[in-house]
Formats: C-alpha cells, sequence, structure tokens
C-alpha cells in the first residue's frame, strides 16, 4: 500500500517504496508460492527473454559511460514487473487500495487549489505535491498518466453500471472520468494522456460488447458523439493538437528546437537510422546516447533517452531486444483482453495505457514515469490472474457500510 500511496510523489519516494518492497518479499517468506505464481503466469517467458537478450548484449557490444545507469533501469523494468506478479491477491488489493485512495485525494486537492485560486484565498503547495498541481518535468507527464488509469477504471466501472441497470452508479463513475479528462487538459496538460484515453474508452467498449455487436455499434456511435462534441471540440484540447501537427511540419522543413514534437521527430529519424546500422545487437547498452549526441541536433544533445522504449531497447540491443520488450507489453494486453469479465478489463485499460505510452514516451526506461505506471498498471494485471471476483474486499466492509448508510457488520469475536 505504501507504494500505492507514493507514485504521485517526486521519484525518489517510489524508489524507497520499491526498495522496501523487495525487503518485504524477501523477509515475508512464501517463495515457492510466489516462484509458482511467476512461472505459472503468461508474462514471465517474455520477461526472462528480455533479460537474457539484454545481459547477452551486454556481454558482446562495447560499454560506454552510460551502460551503468542504462543497465539498471533495464533490469529496474523487470524488477518492478516480476515484484507486482509475486504478490498475492491480498497484497494486490492493498496496492490498488493505495493508488486509487490517493489518485481520489490528488484530485480533491488539485480542485482546492484551483478553487481557492479563483477566489482569491492562500492555498500553500507542499513540495511533494507540485508535481501533482503544476506541470514540471517529466514526474507531472507521470502523474497524469497515473490519473489516465484512474479516468479509464472509472468509465470501465460507469459503463459497467450502465449495462446493469445502475445509472447512479454510472454517473458518479462518469463524473471521476470527466474530473481526469479537466485535470490532464488544464492542470497537467498533456497530449499523451489524452490521446491514451481517447484511444482507451472504445477498446474497453469492443472489450465489454465484443459479442453483441448491435450493442457495441450503438455504443461507439454514442461515445464518438460525446467525444466530438464535448471533447475535441474543446478550444483547450484543439490547440494542444493543433501545436503538436505545427511542431512536426516545422521540423520537416529543418527548423530546431525543443518542442515535444519537434523533439520526437529529430529523435524517432535518427534512432531509426541507428537501429537499422545495427539491427541484430544494437550498439550496446548505454550506446544510444553516444550515437544521439554523434547524429541529432546540437541543440538537443543534452537527452539521454529517445521518447519512445522501443527505439531506445531497439537501438541498444537491436531488433530482437525491441521484441522482448513489446511482447512483455502486448503479452500484458492479452492476458487482460482474454478475461471477459469486468476485472480483465480494468487490466485491459491500464495495459493499453501503458502501451500507448510506451510508444510515445519514455514511460519506462525514465524512472520518473515508469517506476510508478509500471507498478500500478501491472497490479491491474496481477488482479486479473486471479479467478473471481478478484477486486473483492476493495474497499473494507465497514467502510462500504458507512458509504451505503448500512449498519456496520457484527465484530467477530
Amino acid at each position: 500500500m505504501f507504494w500505492g500511496l507514493t507514485v504521485f510523489m517526486p521519484v525518489g519516494v517510489p524508489y524507497l517504496a520499491a526498495l522496501l518492497m523487495l525487503a518485504a518479499l524477501l523477509v515475508a517468506g512464501d517463495w515457492r508460492e510466489r516462484a509458482r505464481r511467476l512461472r505459472a503466469s503468461p508474462m514471465w517467458w517474455p520477461i526472462v527473454a528480455y533479460v537474457a537478450w539484454t545481459l547477452v548484449v551486454l556481454a558482446l557490444r562495447p560499454w560506454y559511460p552510460q551502460t551503468p545507469s542504462n543497465l539498471a533501469h533495464g533490469l529496474r523494468i523487470a524488477a518492478t514487473l516480476l515484484m507486482a506478479l509475486a504478490l498475492t491477491r491480498e497484497e494486490a488489493i492493498w496496492a490498488l487500495r493505495g493508488f486509487l485512495l490517493m489518485a481520489l485525494f490528488n484530485i480533491v486537492l488539485i480542485a482546492m487549489f484551483w478553487s481557492a485560486i479563483f477566489l482569491k484565498i492562500y492555498f500553500p503547495v507542499v513540495e511533494p505535491w507540485r508535481g501533482v498541481i503544476f506541470l514540471i518535468g517529466n514526474k507531472s507527464i507521470s502523474n497524469a498518466l497515473l490519473f489516465t488509469i484512474l479516468g479509464a477504471t472509472a468509465a470501465v466501472f460507469g459503463l459497467q453500471a450502465l449495462s446493469e441497470r445502475r445509472p447512479l452508479r454510472g454517473v458518479a463513475a462518469f463524473a471521476v472520468t470527466l474530473a481526469v479528462i479537466v485535470v490532464i487538459t488544464f492542470s497537467l496538460p498533456s497530449r499523451t494522456s489524452l490521446l491514451a484515453l481517447l484511444l482507451v474508452i472504445p477498446a474497453v467498449c469492443v472489450h465489454q460488447w465484443r459479442r453483441q455487436l448491435k450493442v457495441l455499434a450503438l455504443a461507439m456511435l454514442a461515445g464518438g458523439v460525446i467525444v466530438a462534441v464535448g471533447l475535441w471540440n474543446s478550444p483547450a484540447v484543439q490547440q494542444k493538437f493543433e501545436l503538436g501537427v505545427k511542431e512536426l511540419e516545422a521540423a520537416q522543413a529543418g527548423a530546431v528546437s525543443e518542442g515535444s514534437w519537434v523533439v520526437r521527430y529529430y529523435m524517432y529519424r535518427d534512432t531509426g537510422r541507428m537501429i537499422l546500422d545495427r539491427p541484430f545487437t544494437g550498439w550496446g547498452i548505454g550506446g544510444w546516447t553516444e550515437q544521439w549526441h554523434l547524429r541529432g541536433p546540437e541543440l538537443l544533445a543534452d537527452y539521454n533517452m529517445p521518447h519512445n522504449d522501443f527505439l531506445w531497447m531497439g537501438s541498444q540491443a537491436g531488433i530482437p531486444g525491441a521484441l522482448t520488450l513489446l511482447a512483455i507489453l502486448l503479452t500484458g494486453v492479452w492476458v487482460a483482453w482474454r478475461r471477459d469479465d469486468l476485472y480483465g478489463r480494468y487490466a485491459f485499460a491500464a495495459q493499453l495505457i501503458a502501451l500507448i505510452a510506451t510508444n510515445a514516451n519514455s514511460a519506462l526506461r525514465d524512472a520518473q514515469i515508469g517506476l510508478s505506471l509500471l507498478w500500478v498498471s501491472t497490479i491491474y494485471l496481477r488482479l486479473a490472474q486471479e479467478p473471481g471476483d478478484s477486486w473483492r474486499g476493495l474497499i473494507p466492509r465497514r467502510a462500504r457500510a458507512a458509504l451505503s448508510g448500512d449498519a456496520p457488520p457484527p465484530r467477530q469475536p
């Protein structure tokens, strides 16, 4: 739960949570049961292939000044996946509680801050929450993506509630999704998060009604109208994407700036050329930075990752390395798709968001994003691998009774 509670905080705190999680797993025991659980997971062999190929390339290719840090980040990706998948159902529930509780708290915090600004009331911002309220570097991008997972989770719950003819639950859930849209549009403006939400909500509709084509068609039509009228016509959203198109056109014309899509244009172009030059084993672990300094524009020389994890892995470990990383993410999406119920849908949305972010940013390589995003999305996946009502007990009985206004259950002797 501590890791779940800290995913929105500066990266040092999630690192502390990860180290404490590793220590707790070592102390808690049940190693055979955890090992059995890992070996039974469809994620096991893609993770093994990813780690094994990384070590093969490390042995075959040259070392660079950036090799130790890139190796550490690569192995950290695997360790995060394995720790999340090794949890028991009850442990994963506690991690999920921490994430959802802090995500909802942060939405309330953001609303309080901007309300205070509007009313001209002084509202102190504590440093650990600065990246939650303001767009400050990659940690704020991470927070926007985490809010996107919350918004998608609420949308999945709302769609299920509507299909069960529980409109009040559906309205409450969609209110959370709307709050997330406001956050990632205005407080933490993120094109990646908006794009992920726009793509994931239709995808979960397909997941839910894939055997009911008429209902699916109606849901997609209604969703398309809502998106077109309510979101795409928003001036703030239009400006973000229009700016991106202008930046891309300027980059194609030869302009160099630190605009988001300008940077990606040069990074994707030059990293693709790196992969074509060394398609099998790449340039070696840590080799991207040196090649970027030789190939990229001088103005952008300070970057140390290509804003796309598949290109990062492909440039350093060749096409096989990129494929092992892709296999991990696609396996997660497939596992969630295969489970045809509400809990599979939660995981399907979280895994798709992780996949989209990995294509549009260094969402795994950059610990400011990947340490939290990967942990949360894999917790969702871990619970999707549990049979039955895998989210059972997410809200404790006494808290559930208090929320519903019922009398609390009798205390057990």
